[in-house]
């Protein structure tokens, strides 16, 4: 069985490429001016969308090396604690809605740390995969598609940024606690 999901896993993105501009063809879509038309719209919404990822990445910046995520830690560990929760990983939980690769960087710190075979491994790595940068998604790709109110979207998403953090947490607890 191991064998056969190797050789499904090796083969699955080469047969979907080959399959692709095939189905295209056969359906009469001029395949290769789709893509060259595709290219020019993502090369102007990348150019769009630059002035809103600086503005996020400054606010990141400015969130982390204010020592603001630090007091929340602190303030929040006592409590961690008394529910069997590492502290560790609540950091994670403020900046995965706001950064993927400054919560991958977390992430990876904590596993080499811990290892990722640890309570703190296993939940940071969960959490990663639960959650999603919300504040990231709604500032770059809201503010390239020119939508103004979002304020919906915030709500909905950053919800379920916290339901995806608390269910990490006790599925991992559940599980290998």
């Amino acid at each position: 069985m191991l064998d056969w999901l190797n050789v499904v896993s090796a083969w699955a993105v080469p047969v979907m490429i080959a399959f692709i501009p095939l189905y295209a063809y056969f359906k009469k879509v001029p395949v290769y001016e789709s893509f060259v038309d595709g290219a020019k719209d993502g090369f102007s919404t990348a150019i769009g969308i630059i002035p809103h990822l600086v503005g996020m990445m400054v606010a990141i910046s400015v969130f982390r090396a204010s020592g603001a995520l630090d007091v929340l830690v602190g303030w929040m560990g006592p409590l961690l604690t008394r529910l069997n929760v590492p502290p560790e990983v609540l950091p994670l939980g403020f900046l995965r809605p706001l950064t993927g690769t400054g919560s991958l960087a977390f992430t990876t710190d904590l596993i080499k740390t811990y290892g990722p075979d640890s309570m703190i491994g296993r939940i940071a790595s969960t959490i990663q995969g639960s959650t999603d940068t919300t504040l990231y998604v709604l500032t770059v790709y809201f503010g390239a598609v020119g939508i103004k109110n979002g304020r919906y979207a915030l709500k909905v998403g950053l919800f379920s940024d916290v339901v995806g953090f608390v269910a990490a947490i006790a599925v991992c607890l559940l599980l290998f606690g």
